[in-house]
């Protein structure tokens, strides 16, 4: 009943997942439901995803928490870690006891541990050896993750990957880029979105994230959209 139960579920984040590949989907929404699902159908506490932009710097897209969304910032800053190496290599990185393996990021290693977070598995988001970012898994526990959610985690990257990369944008570069520059710039009216709404609505930045999302679905809008029409004072936005 219990593998059922997964297999279910499994199938019901494919088809979230689907539902947002339509004629100008929201990249953002995307990105952000691939964090999500992967942290409710894997064994991990946290989940983040970095994404390359058009100038070939690794940004910060999405994240199910501040905790990891700050691990995965000092990562960027330093230009080291695992998250950083997966993405560079193109290649799986599991680091199964930060406190015991992961002296070679010190800083990583520091800001992870003080976050509470005690390993982390790296998978790269590529297609045929194009690799454009990394969905990083961190756990509250030391060990790696299971074969099938080892296999689950990279179909999970693989499919947001082909949704980035269609094969009308393979042909043409200056679609890819310009849709990762439209990604970028959404994150950054999201994450001022998140400060007003925490300010009026006296929230956390996280459940800020919650009432800002819900509201766009709600009213069947864009996130970007949505976020927008909060920074400029359009809308307002409740607990």
């Amino acid at each position: 009943m219990a593998i059922l139960s997964r297999a279910r579920r499994v199938s019901a984040a494919f088809v979230k997942i689907a539902d947002t590949l339509v004629a100008d989907y929201d990249v953002v929404d995307l990105l952000h439901t691939l964090v999500d699902e992967s942290v409710g159908l894997l064994d991990a506490a946290a989940a983040g995803l970095l994404l390359v932009d058009p100038a070939g710097d690794l940004q910060v897209m999405a994240s199910t928490s501040e905790q990891s969304q700050l691990v995965e910032v000092l990562q960027l800053e330093a230009g080291v870690g695992p998250c950083v190496d997966c993405f560079r290599t193109g290649a799986v990185v599991s680091i199964s006891d930060i406190a015991a393996e992961g002296s070679a990021w010190p800083l990583f290693q520091a800001s992870a541990l003080a976050q509470g977070f005690v390993s982390v598995h790296a998978v790269p988001m590529r297609l045929r050896g194009h690799t454009i970012g990394a969905l990083n898994l961190f756990r509250h526990e030391a060990g790696t993750l299971s074969i099938e959610d080892a296999a689950l985690a990279q179909a999970f990257a693989d499919v947001a990957t082909i949704s980035l990369l269609q094969e009308r944008a393979l042909r043409e570069s200056n679609i890819v880029n310009d849709q990762l520059q439209r990604a970028l710039n959404s994150r950054i009216v999201i994450e001022q979105a998140k400060g007003v709404i925490a300010h009026t609505a006296n929230v956390t930045i996280d459940e800020a994230f919650v009432l800002l999302r819900s509201y766009a679905r709600s009213h069947s809008q864009p996130l970007y959209a949505t976020a927008k029409n909060v920074v400029e004072r359009i809308i307002t936005i409740t607990a």
